[in-house]
Formats: structure tokens, sequence, C-alpha cells
């Protein structure tokens, strides 16, 4: 199984060098959602990944799980301003599912969407090179239904609205395309070090 260690694995502690604006949530991570949490069973859930792609491919539970696990270890922030420092989430690389699909050379961003409608958009650059998870574990448990499970995009380099609760697909584009948060006055890409909460900042 291969990790890939964010930030650097702080312990639960005040830390300096949290993102601006941000506080330790320490054991807390408050449920935070634009919809009512879905009745979706592992077995019901899908994956796919379309668009400017050579294959377009749609993954089910089981065929998920077929591909390299991998885990993330480090460090979570919020819009609202908290942040937790040292989790861990189990599941499968982006790259894995990305290989697969072969990306066209025209890409570069993509809208994630989850099943229940919800939709955000990210560059592609965010979501490759080890960046970005498909997470069904949470701290070697299955991920609980209120923080996206069965499965969730991670992208814990920016802020958590870009990681997709219920993930059920992602549609590459060479264009930028607003999801949800974004077309309500939301920053296009999410920075916490930068602090990009808001559009302008």
């Amino acid at each position: 199984m291969n990790v890939t260690r964010g930030f650097s694995g702080r312990p639960r502690v005040h830390d300096p060098g949290l993102p601006p604006g941000q506080y330790d949530a320490r054991e807390d991570w408050p449920v935070l959602s634009a919809e009512v949490t879905p009745d979706l069973a592992a077995t019901d859930w899908s994956f796919r990944i379309d668009g400017l792609v050579e294959r377009p491919h749609t993954w089910d539970w089981d065929a998920a799980h077929g591909l390299p696990a991998s885990a993330y270890e480090g460090d979570i922030h919020c819009v609202t301003g908290w942040s937790k420092f040292g989790v861990r989430f189990g599941g499968v690389s982006l790259d894995a599912f990305l290989a697969v699909v072969r990306p066209h050379g025209s890409a570069t961003h993509a809208l994630a969407y989850s099943h229940t409608g919800y939709t955000t958009n990210l560059p592609l650059a965010d979501l490759t090179g080890g960046r970005a998870w498909i997470a069904w574990e949470y701290d070697g448990a299955p991920l609980p239904p209120e923080h996206g499970g069965p499965a969730r995009l991670l992208v814990p380099h920016l802020y958590f609205w870009k990681s997709a609760k219920w993930i059920a697909g992602i549609t590459l584009l060479d264009h930028d395309e607003p999801g949800f948060w974004e077309g309500n006055g939301y920053h296009a890409r999410g920075n916490p070090w930068q602090e990009q909460r808001y559009s302008g900042d």
C-alpha cells in the first residue's frame, strides 16, 4: 500500500503552521453538507470518468477495490475555519483511475459530481501526481455516510469543499466550469495557504 504524507502529519496540538484563519479541530470533525446525506449502499455506488479521455470508464465497488490500494496521511482544512492534523484516509489514488481512461492532452480541468448532484471544479493538475484519492476508509474504518461514505473524492491540499462527498464521477474538460459553491461566490481553486475562500481572494 502506498502512503503519501501531506504537509507534515503534525500532532493534534496548537500549531503555528495552521493556514491563515484556521483553528485546530482536534478530535472533532464537523459535519457540513450542501445536501441531505443520501442512503447510498456500497453495492449501489459507482464511479465514472468521462469527457476528454480516450476510454470513458465506470467502476463499481468491487472493480474500484481491485485497483492498487493507496492511503493519505496528513492534514485537511475546511473553508469554514477548522483543520484536522494527522488524519488517515484509505482508498485508491486517482492516478490509478486516470491511467485506465487516458486523459487527452487538451484536458486541463475537471468537474467532479456526486450521487446527490453536487458539483465542484478543479484544475486537472490538482488531481494528478499523487495529490487526490477516491477514499472509502477513515482511520482504518469504513468512511461514515455523513462524511461522504461509501466513497468521497479526497483533495487534501485544497479546502475540503473540493473533496466532493458521495463521489459519482469526474468529467474532464478543456476549460474551467464552476461547480455548486464556486457558482455561489466561492473561490475557483480554494488553496488554504493562500486563503482562497471566496471569489476575488
